[in-house]
């Protein structure tokens, strides 16, 4: 999918395009990206996760505390930054169930 002409256009796209290059290393070492796909008109950022990111248990948490982050310092013109392939929480797979079970202790040498 390509963008836009009118999202090619934006006058904010190369200060987004800026930010997201600084987390793109940390998405690329676990096999992800993003790609910018529209900027609304009440200025959210619509993106896709591509990748590992779009299938990724923690992209939700990465999208949030990482992306949105990282534009919103960079850009604060953006109010909200959302992906449109996003699964969320509640439909993500529960992962570990019951209780965290406590590391066996390592014994202190005696000396």
């Amino acid at each position: 999918m390509t963008l836009s002409a009118a999202v090619e256009a934006h006058p904010l796209l190369p200060r987004i395009e800026q930010a997201l290059d600084t987390i793109r290393p940390y998405l690329a070492a676990d096999g992800g990206n993003v790609r910018v796909l529209d900027i609304t008109p009440d200025m959210v950022l619509r993106l896709e996760l591509l990748g590992a990111c779009g299938t990724c248990p923690m992209s939700p948490m990465t999208l949030k505390a990482g992306v949105e982050e990282s534009v919103k310092k960079a850009v604060p013109e953006i109010r909200a930054v959302e992906a449109v392939n996003l699964t969320p929480m509640s439909e993500q797979p529960a992962g570990q169930t019951g209780h965290p079970v406590s590391p066996t202790p390592v014994p202190t040498p005696q000396f």
